[in-house]
């Protein structure tokens, strides 16, 4: 974390292949901010969005997704929690490999 104050900040890097459970951010939402490497990002239900230094996304609350590294690079963002009363963060399944193999 670079600050838990405020808006807090999270420095995630992830390595090639790594990337990290179906989650929902309750309340608050989240926005993505890369920075470097080459990575996904995927809504439930929706195809994976390939990620490159400079993208940004914006999670809405409520919305199930996942993000991480595309096989072959590194993959950095920095991830802002969006602050609202109640928030939190619920951590679901991993992502299948069916799910994975099938980013772009």
């Amino acid at each position: 974390m670079l600050t838990t104050e405020g808006v807090p900040i999270g420095n995630v890097t992830f390595a090639p292949g790594c990337r990290n459970n179906w989650h929902i951010h309750h309340k608050g939402g989240q926005i993505l901010l890369v920075t470097a490497g080459r990575g996904y990002y995927q809504q439930w239900g929706c195809p994976p969005r390939e990620l490159h230094p400079g993208d940004v996304v914006q999670i809405p609350p409520e919305v199930k997704h996942w993000h991480g590294a595309a096989s072959d690079s590194w993959f950095a963002h920095l991830a802002l929690e969006l602050p609202a009363e109640g928030a939190s963060s619920e951590w679901l399944e991993p992502v299948s490999d069916t799910d994975y193999c099938t980013s772009p």
